[in-house]
């Protein structure tokens, strides 16, 4: 199948590539610049210029495939709202020219399933509230699944992790090493869920080659993981000392992730595994994470 990945040079994005690539299948992907072409292209994979805020290079790029994998998101947290309007816009875009039977997959999260009730393990079947900015995208989806299409969901856990990860546990990192101590919040009991990227980018490919569409699909390998046990990893590694703040000191700490280290937001993979036969099998975040890669 001939699949174009937007994302194709992101952390998951790219692991999704390479997953595609070994089960035979071709790639398309979005790249917004010269250095993610020439990226691509070292993998044997044709680029697609454009970009999320471009509709209709996005569009041209579905229309040249027989999938789509919608990995990629614009990941500046002091506009997210705006972004998360791109996104949605995209989607919509996108799935517009699919045909029926064409694999639609868009990637969501799996932590605004907290906002149903702190603490409250995050399903598939979690509608988490309307209003909220990245669930306006799993709703275009499942509406299109709705008037047929093949379109589904893959929510990620806050951590996807791996070698090369760039995203929340390095910036974490880099506040201690900024700060001089490895902090959680309160008694950073909060949980967070995690999944290896390698693992995340087999799910893609599950569901690309074997979902109904219509449906929900969780990436998850560590069903919750105590935040406190995140930054003792941290602490070790660094030799830092090892303190907790409490929750109004949070943002002043952790600037944008201050909304996010504090959110206990444990998370279930057991319907993806059922439906789809899906099983992580690589190290899970606490093992990954003390590894000199991480530091």
């Amino acid at each position: 199948m001939r699949v174009f990945v937007t994302g194709a040079t992101g952390f998951v994005g790219s692991a999704v590539v390479q997953e595609l690539l070994g089960a035979g299948h071709t790639v398309l992907g979005l790249a917004r610049n010269d250095a993610a072409a020439d990226a691509l292209a070292k993998l044997g994979v044709e680029a697609h210029r454009g970009d999320l805020t471009d509709t209709e290079t996005l569009v041209a790029g579905a229309k040249a495939c027989e999938g789509v994998i919608h990995t990629a998101f614009i990941h500046d947290f002091s506009q997210f709202a705006a972004n998360a309007e791109f996104d949605r816009l995209a989607v919509e875009a996108m799935g517009a020219v699919l045909g029926a039977g064409q694999p639609f997959i868009v990637t969501s999260g799996t932590a605004a399933t907290a906002l149903l009730d702190p603490g409250h393990l995050g399903v598939e079947a979690d509608a988490p509230p309307s209003g909220l900015p990245r669930i306006a995208s799993e709703e275009a989806t499942l509406a299109l699944a709705s008037r047929g299409a093949r379109a589904s969901v893959i929510r990620l856990p806050p951590s996807v992790h791996g070698e090369g990860d760039h995203g929340f546990v390095p910036t974490i990192i880099g506040i201690a090493r900024e700060k001089g101590v490895s902090a959680y919040v309160g008694d950073g009991a909060n949980r967070w869920p995690a999944v290896h990227w390698l693992d995340a980018a087999h799910l893609y490919r599950l569901v690309l080659e074997k979902a109904p569409g219509g449906a929900r699909y969780h990436a998850i390998g560590d069903g919750g993981v105590p935040f406190r046990e995140i930054a003792e990893v941290i602490a070790k590694r660094l030799s830092l000392p090892l303190v907790s703040k409490p929750p109004e000191e949070a943002p002043e700490h952790f600037g944008f992730l201050g909304m996010f280290v504090g959110l206990d937001c444990p998370a279930s993979a057991k319907v993806t595994i059922e439906q789809l036969g899906w099983r992580p099998t690589r190290p899970g975040l606490i093992a990954d994470l003390d590894q000199p890669h991480y530091f």
